[in-house]
């Protein structure tokens, strides 16, 4: 399997650790949407990050994927069976995608794609918005981990969506504020405990690092 996108993308992210969840081997392509080359454009006609080719099925976003390698690769569930589990998986991994990282985006933008990557002066003012901006999401978030566990139930595409986010802007310097967010900081720690979520993380570094990240 080929995994097209650039690591930094809490999308592409999502979909590396589900790779990693279900031990599937893959390659990952660093790839630019607005610098497509040909191979990528043949699994992502409109560019979105990530795609994946499977040998002669090509597939893009992050939620096609991650749907279409749980049902090719079922251990361990992603998306849970139980109807009311998945639908709360689903929408948990919609507040993240949805609210959440439109939301923080201009934190990323302006305190590192800006300044890191375009050497580009940020907008600081926006990226405080952005701050005050991702405070009802998080909130929300917190309040359903207020009892422990996952967003859902067992461990699922939620708890994936909202990891990859938060890895994100760390690349900002934002990190859960865990005086506000006590149980997202200790969801958070029990992420980065998997062993999936650890070996995604080394492959992302080694890609970041060949790109001069």
């Amino acid at each position: 399997m080929i995994l097209y996108g650039f690591p930094l993308s809490p999308f592409v992210r999502k979909v590396l650790i589900a790779i990693k969840e279900k031990g599937i081997e893959a390659r990952m392509v660093p790839s630019n949407p607005n610098q497509p080359d040909e191979a990528f454009l043949r699994a992502s006609p409109f560019r979105k990050i990530p795609a994946i080719e499977d040998g002669d099925f090509r597939l893009a976003d992050s939620t096609a994927i991650v749907a279409y390698l749980d049902a090719k690769f079922p251990e361990p569930a992603l998306i849970p069976a139980e109807p009311e589990a998945r639908g709360r998986a689903v929408w948990f991994e919609e507040v993240v995608d949805t609210i959440l990282i439109p939301a923080g985006a201009p934190i990323v933008v302006n305190r590192f794609l800006k300044p890191v990557i375009f050497k580009t002066e940020g907008d600081e003012e926006a990226a405080r918005a952005g701050e005050e901006a991702i405070l009802k999401p998080l909130d929300y978030l917190e309040s359903v981990l207020s009892t422990g566990g996952w967003l859902a139930g067992d461990y699922s595409v939620g708890d994936l969506s909202l990891a990859s986010s938060a890895k994100t802007l760390g690349y900002a310097g934002w990190t859960i504020d865990a005086d506000r967010h006590p149980s997202l900081a200790n969801w958070y720690a029990r992420v980065c405990d998997r062993p999936a979520w650890q070996l995604a993380a080394e492959q992302e570094a080694a890609v970041f690092a060949s790109l001069g990240g």
